[in-house]
């Protein structure tokens, strides 16, 4: 087995919904995963695309965003090492519900439509964790549209970097400083704000100390600070 296999077989052991697959079914689904890396901004698919692959993170970060008429859009999700997106393409052949850009150079592993739908045949039970998956992130979507209607600006951007402090965390990135590698207007639509807006919020925390900005990115000193923003 090579080294980019074995890494491969570690990725999707991380993955709940292949959780149950044995040694083998992991093996054959790893040799046909195909790497993939995306840099910070470029376009996984976009909304109406065909629908024929599924992505695994493998490292980095990625959201998926719909787009009104208007010009205006909104992140749905957002998915991070060992998180699964495009999982509707396992099921119908019908066009992208959303598009998914990386918001960090990204690496993924991408699985074709086919060869996952031969393995749901063999495995029913992955579709029912599928399934699953998806309701889970539809009530997390719903969770928070819900809770940005009733929020302040400063509550939703402090509680979208709190989200990005917990993810880092998570990783294993230990417990110091965040550096978070995102824009003003990326940051703000993951708020649901305007980039004006977050603007001056963020400027606020910088001023108090709690972060510090840059080009295409900021750090956060003290993660604990943000909670005093929410309510």
């Amino acid at each position: 087995m090579s080294a980019t296999s074995g890494e491969t077989i570690m990725l999707l052991h991380r993955v709940p919904v292949f959780s149950a697959l044995g040694d083998d079914d992991l093996n054959r689904l790893a040799e046909v995963a195909v790497p993939r890396r995306f840099e910070s901004g470029e376009v996984v698919f976009r909304e109406g695309d065909a629908s024929n692959t599924c992505y695994i993170v493998r490292s980095g970060r990625a959201r998926a965003v719909r787009e009104h008429s208007d010009g205006r859009s909104i992140t749905l999700a957002t998915f991070g090492p060992g998180e699964i997106f495009g999982e509707l393409a396992m099921f119908d052949d019908e066009r992208r519900s959303a598009t998914v850009e990386a918001i960090e150079s990204t690496e993924a592993i991408a699985i074709l439509g086919g060869d996952m739908r031969r393995l749901l045949r063999r495995h029913p039970d992955i579709s029912v964790k599928l399934l699953s998956a998806l309701g889970r992130r539809l009530r997390e979507t719903n969770e928070r549209l819900a809770s940005q209607s009733f929020q302040t600006v400063q509550s939703r951007v402090a509680g979208v970097l709190l989200q990005f402090v917990t993810a880092y965390r998570a990783e294993g990135r230990g417990d110091g400083d965040v550096l978070i590698t995102s824009t003003q207007a990326d940051l703000a639509q993951l708020a649901g704000s305007s980039r004006e807006s977050a603007s001056r919020f963020l400027a606020v925390l910088e001023r108090a100390g709690v972060i510090t900005q840059g080009r295409g990115k900021l750090t956060v000193h003290d993660p604990e600070a943000l909670t005093r923003y929410m309510y």
